[in-house]
């Protein structure tokens, strides 16, 4: 297995490809911050409107590429986008994060989705990390205050979906129009893990500690299928979940999340309950392996009914998840799973010509352009993380 190759290959396409595409072609020097689209026929819309959870990943992404490769124009885009956060994102008089701004960086949806705030802290952190920003911290832990004042469930545990600017409850809690309209959800819930985990990295704060590891019991308890080892999607208030849908790459996604939460937690207890979990919720992923090395999207059990479409963020979470169960547990079958979906990669979702990934590979082969490039959902965290995971596992 050549290991040392597929890293160097991943740093090579993080700097090369991945980074410069979001410097050079979604930097808006009219309006300030960063363009809100680029479809995936590669024409920029500078009047799309600017999403939340775009502008923190943009954030994550180059803030952890400078931590790693120490490059300084790295530090300028994510300075750019710390300040975008802070500036016009962050809610100066009800805290938390808008959803979306304008073109012109004014707020358009004022609604507080939990998953945003979580991205949020999941950038400012990393920023932290990276720089040692005092006021990039702070803004991390105020949101971390919003979301456990307004969102926690202190009764029956948990996280809720959405509420309005003032923290209100909310009729359409939906994260986006695919989702159902509930109160619960494995992803929120996953990406208020991811960033409570980096944020730990860097607060040891008691409370912090203690709701992070609140939260991968969530996911041992009430999120994963112990039946099947997928993990339920969408949930009532009592953690009832009505509905059969396996998200392959939420899944091997997850698994590698989950792990790393329990690794920075740093409680060997909760270690020892996790990584067979790990494993088997990784296990049940491979489900949605094809033959070409590639991960599906997803199924919905009893409905007779696949998505084989081949998304970007899937096959890069593949590969990490993989990558995860090799470096730690030693399986080698994994490491190469992991190889042969870089290798789909870079045959078929890399856009060699115009730069970054296309969105994904239908079913029957052919490159899907009609969705975004870059846009409100299609952001450099997935492909970008990919390549800084290879780098610092295997370096």
């Amino acid at each position: 297995m050549d290991i040392n190759r597929m890293r160097k290959e991943m740093e090579e396409e993080l700097v090369t490809d991945i980074l410069p595409f979001w410097i050079k072609k979604m930097t808006d020097t009219v309006n300030g911050g960063f363009y809100g689209r680029i479809t995936g026929r590669e024409i920029l819309i500078p009047e799309a409107e600017k999403g939340a959870v775009l502008n923190a990943r943009i954030l994550w992404t180059f803030s952890s590429a400078y931590r790693i490769l120490k490059k300084d124009e790295y530090l300028v885009t994510a300075t750019r986008a710390k300040r975008v956060i802070i500036d016009d994102f962050y809610d100066k008089e009800y805290g938390g994060v808008f959803w979306s701004l304008d073109c012109k960086g004014r707020p358009l949806d004022t609604k507080k989705q939990i998953y945003a705030l979580g991205f949020a802290i999941y950038g400012l952190s990393e920023y932290y990390r990276a720089t040692g920003d005092e006021e990039a911290l702070d803004y991390a832990i105020r949101l971390f205050e919003s979301i456990e004042e307004h969102s926690f469930d202190s009764v029956k545990n948990g996280y809720c979906e959405a509420l309005t600017r003032e923290w209100g409850e909310i009729a359409d809690m939906r994260l986006s129009d695919k989702d159902e309209n509930e109160r619960k959800t494995m992803n929120t819930h996953l990406h208020i893990l991811e960033p409570y985990t980096n944020l730990f990295r860097v607060w040891k704060d008691q409370r912090l500690k203690g709701q992070l590891r609140n939260l991968i019991g969530i996911f041992t308890d009430k999120i994963l299928n112990m039946k099947t080892g997928h993990l339920e999607l969408f949930f009532n208030d009592d953690w009832v979940s009505k509905y059969r849908i396996v998200s392959y790459g939420h899944d091997i996604e997850a698994s590698w999340l989950i792990h790393e939460a329990a690794l920075v937690l740093g409680d060997r207890t909760v270690l020892e309950k996790i990584e067979p979990l790990v494993e088997y919720i990784a296990a049940a992923s491979d489900e949605g392996l094809a033959p070409d090395g590639s991960l599906i999207y997803e199924t919905f059990p009893g409905k007779d009914k696949t998505d084989t479409e081949r998304h970007w963020w899937v096959q890069a979470e593949n590969v990490v998840g993989h990558a995860n169960l090799y470096q730690y547990f030693g399986d080698e079958v994994a490491m190469r799973k992991a190889l042969r979906c870089w290798e789909f990669i870079k045959r078929h979702l890399i856009d060699y010509k115009n730069g970054e990934w296309y969105w994904s590979v239908r079913s029957d082969g052919s490159i899907n352009t009609a969705d975004d490039k870059a846009g409100f959902w299609k952001c450099p965290y997935h492909n970008g993380r990919m390549c800084m995971e290879i780098i610092e596992r295997f370096s």
